[in-house]
């Protein structure tokens, strides 16, 4: 059965049956480059959260930066040198490129401003600062006290022993920095302290606030309570039988009194043939990446379109085009206000757009070809982009969908989507046969004798080749001696390509024609249409 309603309204409508207000909460450790993967949960809490806005809920959107938890491992991306720094929360790691503040905001940075490109503007937290202002310290300290209960439900509902001197908080080696290695040894509830050890050697005494961090199996469901959470999205491994979401249930309930957050399981993104995406794989497209070469809204509709809890195929090569036709219909629907416009594709457009960012009204395809014919050239595009009836009033916005172009061609575009507008008639011309020459030498004749012509009027001017009595039929007829009425406008087709191009297709023959100055044709044709080797001296 089709769907009337669209999972994000629905998810709204579950949510809304518990009263007050509402938090949507997302949540990524900048580990690594943030993928499009990642995504896939950022633009799901904002499709809910919009949702819930417009039932006029009272609700919050935040985004957590995860960056008060540790490096794991020197990932392939890090030189040897950073061995030293596994076990450091990534706030404490140096920068990679030495660039910003510490090793979690260079990944954060591009990754905030690719939300902004998307639309998408939480309230952003980072959990160092949360730890250090003190907001996990009662949680902390309820979490040391009831240890054994939280222990007991580890075991009951992971099904694995908890080892005796396992501790739900990790403790900052003062001498190290490392939060891995380290034990609780004591605690002081009122002075707010917790002893420790670490296998470094060194011993000592740290503050609640922000001398370490609960483990993440009871991170997750004190950040509920601490915050408030009621809605958010999260990975399905987070959601397995026994996993994280799991514990952190029965542990925001029973050790904080707080209800768990309505769960949004979403699927992962497959990447072409390479299978999921994970940083720690290094099968990664990130985020950042992705939007130089698709528009924002494309990026959106992916993950708009598709229930959380079915995976996305996602393809930047020739599957992109169609993802990008597929979007550009409904847009266009949507904008005509079609008949055939049913509320729940109108949903996933207005959910699919966004404030803030470009909504350019140039077919991707339509780009692909206006750019190759510019030759990269961005004054050419934009004289193309006129003559060919679009507004050019928005250059910034012209500008980000050339740049989307010229990146998809350098790194993902078939063979077939790439061409070259040869210098001088391409020597492949002289394979044409008489009739196509004719043809070429009339057309230019014809289009000669009009004003401007449009990428459509075009297209049906080399269609009524075939149609005796139409003018280029008379025109064909009067360079050629052999009947014109079995001409095949595919074999027209061919010959325009084959004597711009030097190859016997390319991209849509209306877009493709009047991308170019009307002047150029006609020299073209006519030298194309008497063009021999032997004349030319090639």
């Amino acid at each position: 059965m089709a769907d009337t309603i669209h999972w994000a309204d629905v998810i709204a409508e579950d949510v809304l049956n518990k009263s007050g207000k509402h938090l949507v909460a997302t949540g990524i450790t900048p580990s690594g480059h943030i993928h499009i993967g990642n995504m896939r949960e950022v633009v799901t809490a904002d499709a809910a959260y919009r949702a819930l806005l417009d039932r006029g809920a009272d609700a919050r959107f935040i985004y957590i930066a995860d960056n008060f938890d540790p490096l794991r491992k020197v990932y392939p991306f890090l030189p040897e040198s950073y061995a030293e720094h596994v076990g450091k929360p990534i706030s404490d790691v140096p920068c990679p490129c030495g660039e910003c503040a510490n090793y979690a905001e260079h990944f954060l940075k591009p990754f905030l401003e690719a939300l902004r490109r998307l639309g998408i503007n939480p309230e952003v937290l980072r959990a160092d600062e949360m730890y250090r202002a003190g907001l996990y310290t009662e949680a902390i300290k309820t979490a040391l006290a009831k240890r054994d209960e939280i222990a007991k439900i580890l075991e009951d509902v992971s099904g694995k022993t908890v080892a005796e001197d396992w501790s739900p908080f990790n403790p900052r080696c003062n001498e190290c920095g490392k939060i891995t290695s380290t034990k609780v040894t004591g605690f002081d509830l009122e002075a707010e302290t917790v002893d420790y050890v670490c296998a470094c050697g060194h011993s000592g005494t740290v503050p609640m606030a922000g001398g370490g961090k609960l483990t993440w199996r009871v991170d997750w469901p004190a950040r509920w309570a601490v915050l408030g959470v009621t809605v958010e999205p999260f990975g399905k491994d987070h959601a397995s039988r026994g996993g994280s979401y799991d514990t952190g249930k029965r542990i925001v309930r029973e050790i904080y009194g707080h209800e768990p957050p309505f769960p949004i399981v979403y699927e992962w993104i497959m990447l072409g043939k390479q299978g999921a995406m994970s940083s720690s794989t290094g099968v990664v497209v990130s985020i950042s990446d992705m939007l130089e070469v698709v528009p924002p809204e494309v990026l959106r509709y992916l993950i708009i379109r598709t229930k959380p809890e079915k995976h996305i195929q996602f393809d930047p090569g020739q599957p992109l085009l169609n993802l990008v036709d597929e979007y550009e219909r409904l847009r266009d629907k949507s904008r005509e206000n079609a008949p055939s416009l049913g509320d729940f594709e109108k949903r996933i457009y207005e959910l699919s757009r966004a404030t803030g960012i470009c909504h350019p009204d140039i077919p991707f395809k339509q780009m692909v070809t206006i750019y190759q014919v510019a030759r990269g050239d961005f004054e050419q595009v934009l004289k193309i982009v006129k003559r060919s009836g679009f507004s050019i009033e928005d250059e910034k916005c012209i500008r980000e969908l050339a740049d989307n172009v010229s990146r998809w061609l350098e790194l993902y575009a078939p063979p077939f989507a790439r061409f070259s507008v040869k210098e001088k008639v391409p020597v492949q011309t002289a394979t044409l046969s008489e009739l196509q020459k004719a043809f070429l030498g009339a057309f230019a004749d014809l289009i000669e004798t009009k004003g401007e012509i449009s990428g459509e009027e075009y297209h049906m001017l080399v269609y009524s080749a075939k149609d005796e009595g139409s003018e280029l039929n008379r025109l064909i007829a009067q360079k050629i001696n052999v009947p014109v009425s079995q001409v095949e406008p595919k074999d027209l087709f061919k010959a325009i390509y084959t004597s711009i191009l030097g190859q016997s297709s390319g991209p849509k023959a209306g877009w493709f024609l009047s991308s170019f100055e009307k002047d150029f044709l006609i020299t073209r044709f006519r030298e194309a249409s008497t063009y021999s080797p032997e004349k030319t001296g090639e």
